[in-house]
C-alpha cells in the first residue's frame, strides 16, 4: 500500500485550508507580507500537491510597509454546491500593536478557481482567522475569533458565528459566542464547521501556534450551540499529546511541549476533506525543528491525516490515537512523486514559485522580456526596506540544498547591489552580492548581512569583479551556510560556517523562549538602488537543488 509522506506541502504552508471539488483537491495558504498573496495547491491523491496559482496576483492588496507577521492571515476556502461557486475568506491583519490585533476580513467568489475572483466584500474586524459554512438549507455562516483585548478578560477570546448574507456581507444574525475551547489548552481560533447527518461539528485550533499546538472538536444539532466537547478531553490530532493547562496563558510557543519523540511538532489548525469514497482526512499545519534545536527555518508547512468517525459520530485519527505521524498507508494510488526543486533558466516567463515581500510583481522592476533568457531585476530600496524592496524568492523546502544562480551587473555607486542570498524578514537576511567599490574603481563581490535589524558588513571579504559577471552559490546545511563563486571553471569558497540558524520562525526577535514569525526562510535573487533607482541586474537562471 502506497504512503503519503509528511509534510506534503514542504516550506512555508500555513494554515492549511482543504477542499475536494469533484476529483480534485485543492489547498489555500496563508502568506502574510509575502506578494502574490495566499498560494492555492492542487492535489489528485492528497500526496503530491503543485503549486497552480495565488488569488491575488496585481497588488489587490497593500502590503507595502507590514510588519512581519502581519499580513494576509488564515484563508479559508470552500465551494458552495448549491451556486456552484468557490468562496475565499481571508483577513488582512493590519496592525499588532498593543494587542489590537487589527484585521478586516473579507470574502471573494468564482466560478473557477483560478478566477477570475469577485471583488472583496468586506464581513467584519471583529478578530480574525475566519471561515464560511454553507448549509444544505441554502443559508451561509461565518464563524471567526473575536480578539479579546480587555484585561481580566480570557484571551485570545471567543468563537464566534453569525449567519452572513454573501450579496451584500451583512449579518443576518448577532454573532453567538459559542465557546472560548473544548480542552484546557486554550487559545482557541481558527473556527471552521461542518455538518455530518443530525450534527453540526465545529473544528479549532487550540494551544496556540507553537510546540502545544492541536486540533479540538465539539458538536451540536443546533448549530448556535451549545456544542459538546469531545468526550476525550483533549485534541484530536497534536504532535505533543501530553495535558496541559494554559487557558488564558498569551504564550504561543509553550517550548515545554516539544515532544523528543516525534519529528514532527506544531500538529494544528486543521480543516476536513471527504473522499469521494467516502474516507476522511484532515490537512494541517505543522513544523520540523533542526535536530538539536527548537528552531523552525522551514515555518510551518502543511501535513495531511487519515481520520474516521466512530460509531457514536466523533472524529478521531484512523489509527485511535491523537499523535501526528510523519507517514500513514494511503487507500489512494499515488503516481510517483513531484520535485520541490527550482529549475528556471528564464526562457520564457518566471516560475510561478517565485513571491516578492511587500509589493507585488510588476514588468516596471522584473521581466523575462528585454532580455532573453534572462530576468532583469530593477534595483530599488534596500533589503532592509518593506516599500519597493527588488527581491524575488522562493520558499525553502529542504534543510540541505543549494542555490546559485548567473548575474551580470554594471554598478556604479556602493548603494547599487545584486545577488542571491536567504531571507526571512527585512531585518534578518544574508546577502551575497556585486557592488562598486570606490576603493578599488571596479565591481567588487561581497557579503552583507542583517541579524535583528543590526547591518553586518564582511569588510574582509572583497573580491573583484571586473567584468561585472559572476556565477554565485549558496551551500545550506541544517542552518549552516557555505558561499562560493564561480568565474571559470571551478567554484571558489569565499566563506565557509556561517551559522544562519537564527532565521528561523524562533529566532528572528532575539528573545529567547518566543514566537518572532509566522512565515519561513526564501532564497531570493535581488537587486538594489539606493542611488538613482535606475541599475539593473540580468540573471541567467535560478536553480534550488534539495540533497533529499
Amino acid at each position: 500500500m502506497p504512503k503519503i509522506k509528511n509534510p506534503v506541502i514542504p516550506g512555508m504552508s500555513p494554515d492549511p485550508s482543504i477542499i475536494r471539488v469533484d476529483n480534485t483537491y485543492y489547498i489555500a495558504t496563508s502568506t502574510f507580507h509575502w506578494q502574490p498573496a495566499i498560494q492555492i495547491f492542487q492535489s489528485h491523491d492528497l500526496s503530491n500537491w503543485v503549486l497552480i496559482d495565488y488569488i491575488f496576483k496585481h497588488g489587490e492588496i497593500n502590503l507595502s510597509g507590514t510588519n512581519t507577521p502581519a499580513g494576509v492571515w488564515a484563508p479559508h476556502l470552500s465551494y458552495d454546491p448549491i451556486n456552484k461557486k468557490y468562496w475565499l475568506i481571508y483577513s488582512h491583519m493590519i496592525n499588532m500593536a498593543g494587542r489590537e490585533f487589527n484585521a478586516d476580513t473579507y470574502a471573494i467568489c468564482a466560478d473557477n478557481i483560478q478566477g477570475p475572483w469577485s471583488a472583496p466584500i468586506y464581513l467584519t474586524s471583529i478578530g480574525f482567522d475566519p471561515a464560511l459554512f454553507h448549509d444544505d438549507d441554502g443559508k451561509h455562516y461565518l464563524t471567526i475569533l473575536e480578539w479579546e483585548t480587555r484585561q481580566g478578560h480570557q484571551a485570545p477570546g471567543h468563537i464566534v458565528i453569525a449567519e452572513v448574507d454573501l450579496t451584500t456581507g451583512k449579518l443576518i444574525s448577532p454573532w453567538v459566542r459559542v465557546t472560548q475551547g473544548f480542552t484546557t489548552r486554550g487559545c482557541a481560533e481558527a473556527p471552521q464547521l461542518y455538518k455530518k447527518q443530525n450534527y453540526y461539528y465545529l473544528l479549532i485550533a487550540a494551544g496556540g501556534t507553537g510546540y502545544a499546538h492541536g486540533i479540538e472538536i465539539g458538536r451540536s444539532k443546533n448549530i448556535f450551540g451549545p456544542y459538546q466537547p469531545h468526550p476525550s478531553g483533549e485534541p484530536i490530532v497534536t504532535s505533543s499529546p501530553n495535558h496541559l493547562f494554559s487557558l488564558g496563558d498569551p504564550d504561543a510557543g509553550h517550548f515545554e511541549m516539544y515532544n523528543p519523540n516525534s519529528v514532527m511538532q506544531k500538529a494544528g489548525h486543521g480543516s476536513l476533506v471527504e473522499t469521494q469514497n467516502g474516507d476522511w482526512y484532515i490537512a494541517h499545519l505543522m513544523s520540523r525543528p533542526i535536530k538539536g534545536t527548537l528552531l523552525n527555518p522551514l515555518g510551518r508547512e502543511t501535513s495531511i491525516q487519515k481520520m474516521q468517525w466512530t460509531d457514536d459520530g466523533w472524529l478521531v485519527m484512523a489509527d485511535g490515537s491523537n499523535l501526528a505521524k510523519m507517514e500513514f498507508d494511503s487507500p489512494i494510488p499515488i503516481k510517483g512523486k513531484i520535485t520541490d526543486d527550482v529549475i528556471d533558466e528564464f526562457d520564457q516567463a518566471y516560475q510561478l514559485q517565485f513571491m516578492t515581500p511587500y509589493r507585488h510583481q510588476s514588468s516596471t522592476w522584473v521581466n523575462s522580456d528585454e532580455r532573453q533568457s534572462h530576468l532583469r531585476i530593477y534595483g530599488q530600496n534596500s533589503l532592509f526596506s518593506q516599500v519597493k524592496p527588488s527581491i524575488m524568492a522562493t520558499r525553502a523546502t529542504s534543510f540541505n540544498y543549494h542555490v546559485q544562480t548567473k548575474v551580470e551587473f554594471h554598478p556604479e555607486h556602493y548603494s547599487q547591489t545584486a545577488g542571491v542570498g536567504l531571507y526571512y524578514d527585512s531585518n534578518n537576511w544574508l546577502y551575497l552580492h556585486l557592488t562598486y567599490s570606490e576603493q578599488l574603481k571596479t565591481t567588487i563581490l561581497t557579503i552583507l548581512q542583517a541579524k535583528l535589524g543590526v547591518r553586518v558588513e564582511f569588510t574582509n571579504h572583497r573580491i573583484a569583479i571586473p567584468d561585472g559577471i559572476v556565477e554565485l552559490k549558496l551551500a545550506y546545511q541544517q542552518g549552516i551556510v557555505d558561499l562560493f563563486y564561480k568565474q571559470d571553471q571551478e567554484w571558489i569558497s569565499i566563506i565557509n560556517g556561517l551559522d544562519m540558524l537564527y532565521l528561523s520562525d524562533e529566532g528572528v526577535n532575539g528573545e529567547p523562549g518566543e514566537i518572532g514569525g509566522f512565515t519561513g526562510l526564501f532564497n531570493f535573487i535581488a537587486s538594489v538602488d539606493s542611488y538613482q533607482h535606475q541599475s539593473y541586474a540580468d540573471f541567467d537562471y535560478y536553480y534550488v537543488i534539495n540533497n533529499r
